[in-house]
């Protein structure tokens, strides 16, 4: 699904900032619409996997475009959502890509980095002790990589404390 720019509008946008979030349905989603606070006042549009809870909780909002999964060892998915990052950040022009993981970030993340888009990937909270794959694969890709707990300082050179989201 492809959201134009000229589309991608949000009653309460009050700056340029155009805000494209990123995340698997559930937590990580869940850690997303938690940030409410900042991305409510820009333009914005969501990729996530279709059911029943992202529906439910992006139900408000006009810009949603749904991944394909599984992701998980899924050549022909990653392959999908590989051509639907490039649609995406091609016609919603973000300035900043942000995700909590998992596998659709990956490839949103390498093509918004050889798009010189600015990326920012938060660790998911209910990982302290070591890093995710995802974490670990978007963090060549990732400009601002922001963690949760202190614990997790660690896990990744230049990572910012945010503190919990949930």
């Amino acid at each position: 699904m492809k959201i134009p720019a000229e589309r991608a509008s949000n009653s309460t946008a009050v700056t340029d900032e155009r805000i494209l979030l990123v995340g698997s349905s559930g937590g990580h989603l869940a850690q997303l619409l938690a940030l409410n606070p900042w991305w409510s006042q820009h333009t914005r549009a969501w990729v996530t996997f279709r059911t029943p809870d992202a529906e439910y909780g992006l139900r408000d909002e006009e810009n949603v475009a749904w991944a394909y999964s599984p992701t998980t060892r899924n050549v022909p998915n990653l392959l999908r959502n590989t051509k639907l990052a490039f649609l995406l950040l091609r016609s919603f022009r973000p300035t900043i890509v942000v995700s909590t993981g998992a596998g659709s970030a990956l490839p949103f993340f390498a093509l918004a980095k050889l798009m010189a888009i600015t990326t920012g990937y938060i660790e998911v909270y209910d990982r302290v002790d070591s890093a995710t794959l995802t974490g670990k694969l978007c963090r060549p890709f990732t400009d601002l990589m922001l963690v949760q707990w202190p614990e997790q300082l660690g896990l990744y050179r230049d990572a910012h404390l945010v503190g919990r989201l949930l």
